[in-house]
């Protein structure tokens, strides 16, 4: 979320792609893609992942409305998170962000070292609330270790890879005890990922993966498979046969929106459900409600609104209120203006999630492994779901709107009042 598996998993949904016909081509996505970005939770393009074979897999076949399958599509790495969304987590059950599916321990002992220790982290980008709320969460978890942590080093690479690569090389030469990185790119980053591991310093990627299997673990949720395929079973299930169900991207090219989109196709084509529209948003609240307007004054009716991503869920479902119109099953995220909105309206909906508790995860996984305990690698963390029966759970009237509600926060120095 070994190489295959870090670039799928890592965000999952995102890069070269044909969607087909309904998808809109223009120079202006391409324009907007820069915008876009700041709205992304993990955001990397790169080449179409190979199969173990080395081709490209795009065994799903083509539907009516979904186009062409995703050349990010593998099959391998599909049914593996599909699997996972079904496993059962090993480690505390309350909290999750140390919790492991189908753990692979591997040997820290030559990390062993005695602290405190300096803890390095280069970070891709903090230009969306996602990234945010996630970057409050470490600092807290951080504050909590600080018996056993002497220094913090944070740099923000601001969404380059140039950046990002001189922030690394440069980090080398800061004493480090252990090196985080949550890259901004999985290819470009990579050679600066080797080279932190070739001197011998341990590395922890996170969120986003890179292309290779030096890091002593790579940490992130189930991923783009199974976020995608579980907003896609629900609105299935939902729409009645025929029913019109429209799909809203981000943009094009970004792994982790490409491996949702297609698992989205998967279940969709299986499903036989009328997608009459696959649209790119920008991740811009204005584009996403004037989309929908359109569709719902070319059709009369939507029966359904899948998400890529959920941060613009609220612009989708005004979009409805706008028009006069009941507002179909939509999945959006675990951001609190839309789960805040799904109650409040009793709409039908869900919510896959991308948790922000598993920044706290490489704080926790640097200071076992200076230790020298075992970790696993790949470290894969439970990705719940929000439905109808556990929304109250997680729906708080205290926080900002733009808040995530799956940040595991609440037990942490400075919660409330840091998140705010």
């Amino acid at each position: 979320m070994a190489s295959t598996s870090l670039l799928t998993l890592r965000s999952v949904v995102e890069a070269p792609h044909s969607i087909g016909e309904h998808v809109r081509r223009s120079t202006s996505v391409v324009a907007a893609m820069s915008a876009a970005l700041l709205i992304l939770t993990g955001c990397a393009t790169d080449e179409p992942t190979t199969s173990a074979s080395g081709a490209a897999s795009s065994t799903a076949a083509a539907g009516s409305g979904t186009g062409e399958q995703s050349k990010f599509f593998v099959q391998a790495d599909y049914d593996n998170e599909l699997s996972l969304l079904q496993a059962t987590a090993t480690g505390p059950a309350d909290k999750p962000w140390e919790q492991v599916l189908n753990p692979k321990l591997v040997d820290t002992a030559k990390y062993k070292k005695a602290g405190p220790y300096k803890v390095c982290f280069s970070n891709a980008a903090l230009n969306n609330p996602w990234r945010q709320v996630g970057f409050k969460v470490m600092q807290a978890e951080v504050e909590k270790q600080k018996s056993l942590i002497k220094e913090f080093v944070h740099v923000d690479a601001e969404g380059k890879d140039s950046k990002q690569i001189a922030d690394i090389n440069d980090l080398l030469g800061k004493g480090c005890d252990a090196l985080i990185v949550s890259p901004n790119t999985t290819a470009t980053l990579t050679p600066a990922v080797e080279a932190a591991c070739a001197k011998g310093l341990p590395v922890i990627v996170f969120d986003r993966g890179v292309d290779t299997k030096c890091p002593v673990t790579f940490i992130n949720p189930i991923g783009g498979y199974g976020f995608g395929h579980v907003g896609a079973s629900f609105l299935s299930e939902k729409v009645k046969p025929g029913g019109k169900v429209l799909a809203l991207r981000i943009l094009p090219g970004v792994d982790v929106l490409e491996t949702r989109w297609s698992a989205a196709k998967v279940q969709f084509d299986k499903a036989k459900v009328n997608v009459v529209g696959v649209e790119f948003t920008d991740g811009d609240p204005a584009k996403t409600k004037k989309i929908v307007n359109d569709y719902i004054q070319r059709y009369g009716t939507i029966d359904g609104i899948w998400m890529d991503a959920g941060a613009t869920a609220v612009a989708a479902v005004e979009a409805f209120q706008d028009a006069g119109k009941p507002v179909p099953p939509i999945n959006g995220e675990d951001q609190l203006d839309f789960l805040k909105l799904w109650k409040d309206k009793k709409l039908t909906a869900i919510a896959p999630t991308y948790p922000t508790y598993q920044w706290r995860t490489p704080i926790i996984a640097a200071l076992k492994i200076l230790n020298g305990e075992q970790v696993s690698s790949p470290w894969k963390l439970p990705q719940p779901t929000i439905t109808q029966d556990n929304l109250d759970k997680y729906v708080d009237a205290n926080m900002p709107p733009l808040h995530y509600a799956m940040c595991g926060c609440t037990d942490l120095p400075g919660y409330p009042q840091r998140w705010k």
